[in-house]
């Protein structure tokens, strides 16, 4: 008769509503690669922040990787900031070490790996949509890369564009933009974010960090265009296996 080996190295993903999740698909077929049968990854649904307190109290918890709507909030529950998670102030990947609990960011690092093949020199400025903490992460990797960056979200707010300020002018100025917001993501597959579309040319490039659909409406619409388009499959790849090496880096 088969056993069941006790699993002693839990790693899961912190977050609200997760079923869809990659990464624990992603991680549970490279143990199975890997030979580590005593390893296991889980989703960890919680509804509040606090609730991870609950999580921290079970057995053999490895480590974490974070995702929407607690990248920020997480925050004050850790020991310690890698300087580059407190410099962007977003967390996607926590270690469990006999110090206490660190915080990285690991999307900045995904991010900067998978744009950077789509990139053309005149990609010089771009437009964030969404304020969430992935777009922290975009942010500081758009800084480091020496593109001119500007966040647009629902309400008005210094530095920022509102939805209603994308004209013309503005979308054919900034080629290069970024969806960080979940609009288009499965199920919801009609919704996108609310720019106007008709502007996009063969000089923009679109970059989606939903993955699920392969190819939103964003992108969709940005493709008939003639715009280059990018999901975030391979960022959130590239990311997972930066958390991974941090997890097995004594």
């Amino acid at each position: 008769m088969e056993t069941t080996e006790k699993k002693t190295n839990r790693f899961g993903l912190l977050g609200r509503n997760i079923s869809y999740s990659f990464s624990q698909g992603y991680f549970t077929q490279k143990f199975k690669d890997l030979g580590l049968n005593r390893y296991s990854y889980e989703n960890f649904d919680i509804q509040r922040i606090e609730e991870l307190e609950i999580v921290l109290s079970q057995s053999d918890i490895k480590g974490l990787n974070v995702t929407i709507p607690y990248k920020e909030e997480v925050i004050p529950f850790l020991d310690e900031l890698d300087a580059k998670a407190e410099k962007i102030g977003a967390v996607n990947t926590i270690n469990i070490t006999k110090n206490g609990l660190k915080g990285f960011n690991t999307d900045a690092y995904g991010f900067q790996k998978s744009l950077e093949p789509f990139l053309k020199s005149h990609h010089t400025k771009a437009l964030i949509l969404g304020t969430g903490g992935a777009s922290k992460a975009v942010r500081f990797v758009l800084d480091e890369l020496g593109i001119a960056n500007t966040y647009v979200s629902r309400q008005k707010k210094a530095s920022q564009f509102s939805y209603d300020e994308l004209d013309r002018k503005v979308i054919e100025g900034h080629t290069l933009i970024i969806n960080c917001t979940p609009l288009g993501t499965y199920p919801n597959i009609a919704e996108k974010p609310n720019i106007p579309y008709q502007f996009l040319n063969k000089d923009h490039l679109l970059y989606d960090l939903i993955y699920n659909p392969e190819k939103t409406t964003f992108l969709t619409l940005g493709e008939e265009r003639g715009a280059s388009i990018c999901n975030g499959l391979q960022m959130l790849k590239l990311q997972a296996e930066k958390a991974w090496e941090i997890w097995n880096t004594p």
